[in-house]
């Protein structure tokens, strides 16, 4: 029987797992103020509330300055350390029980910051989600797209000696004008490496990135991938492989890859039969973790209970952890549903 709890109650409360999350764009104000200030350089903010007001854009790229100038003040293994802590104790709150963290060696390694800071600090509180929050993860590393293939390669080869805390890896930064197919190469090293792939497709960029994400990255999951609704032929394929999509609707506000949250596609998506998932992205900069996604979307695009069941679910199908912890987690999911 069930009790018939509120959708917002059933979103707040639900197990569910985060497959969209740039640990970089989890920085918080306060604590960017604190790391700043910790490692005494100046940022051209008097305050957290400037700052926090300055976390307003237009377009994909006038985030990625801002983000950028944030991410400059993480210099050390603890800085990548309390960052990502941070996000595990929101995640907690948030009632996500595994999540799949992008990170971007590039934004730091230019700066002369070491892989081996970046990577160990992170992995440190992979770890702790685990012993102490009872979180489970894995690691995907991001290629930035506006760089070169090059840098690309060289960032590869710097995570070797990490390889067994790297899942897979990623393609993210600013979409237009840099395509998938410009790292075709990196991506089949790395696929011949055991890694999984994964790509940013179809946010800002049009459907036929999306195309070139799975036909010359042969990724197996498409972040955001909005844009696969223009093309017919694509979405049918999509739809036939059931490929997972990372869908980020704050995110798409914020950036205005849509206008208004009541135009977001998220639930066309799932009546067409996408396996679309819900994620926060880049959650201290867009208004939100998790749960505020899932309930937001819900109040403007009309979602109901089995929507937020099914969209729960396909997160945990569409993770990258074995069959059986898959079938765990889900077991989890419907032992609530059935409770509520």
């Amino acid at each position: 029987m069930h009790k018939n709890i509120s959708l917002t109650d059933l979103i707040t409360n639900i197990p569910k797992a985060e497959l969209h999350l740039h640990i970089e764009g989890t920085f918080e104000p306060e604590l960017l103020f604190a790391i700043a200030h910790r490692n005494n350089i100046s940022i051209p903010f008097e305050s957290v509330d400037a700052l926090r007001a300055a976390y307003s854009f237009n377009n994909l790229q006038e985030f990625l300055n801002l983000y950028y100038q944030g991410a400059d003040v993480l210099l050390h293994e603890q800085d990548f350390y309390d960052l990502t802590w941070a996000y595990f104790l929101k995640a907690k709150e948030n009632k996500i029980i595994h999540s799949e963290i992008f990170f971007d060696p590039q934004t730091h390694t230019k700066r002369g910051v070491s892989f081996d800071a970046v990577i160990n600090g992170i992995r440190k509180a992979l770890v702790d989600a685990q012993d102490k929050l009872g979180i489970s993860s894995r690691l995907i590393m991001c290629f930035l797209r506006d760089m070169s293939e090059e840098s690309a390669f060289e960032t590869l080869n710097q995570a070797l000696p990490y390889r067994d805390w790297i899942i897979g890896i990623g393609l993210d930064s600013a979409e237009v004008g840099n395509p998938p197919s410009k790292f075709e190469r990196v991506f089949a090293e790395a696929r011949e490496l055991g890694l999984l792939t994964v790509a940013h497709a179809g946010e800002e960029g049009p459907a036929e990135y999306v195309r070139e994400a799975l036909n010359l990255l042969n990724i197996t999951r498409i972040d955001h991938g909005n844009r696969c609704l223009d093309d017919d032929e694509l979405l049918k394929e999509i739809v036939a492989k059931q490929i997972p999509l990372t869908v980020c609707p704050l995110s798409n506000l914020k950036l205005r890859v849509v206008m208004d949250m009541k135009d977001h596609p998220l639930k066309t998506m799932l009546k067409k039969g996408l396996m679309a998932t819900v994620n926060s992205d880049d959650p201290a900069y867009f208004g939100g973790y998790i749960n505020d996604n899932f309930i937001t979307t819900a109040e403007a695009v009309g979602l109901e209970r089995e929507h937020i069941i099914t969209l729960v679910k396909n997160s945990f199908a569409a993770s990258f952890i074995s069959e059986e912890e898959k079938s765990k987690y889900l077991s989890l999911v419907d032992e609530f549903v059935a409770n509520s």
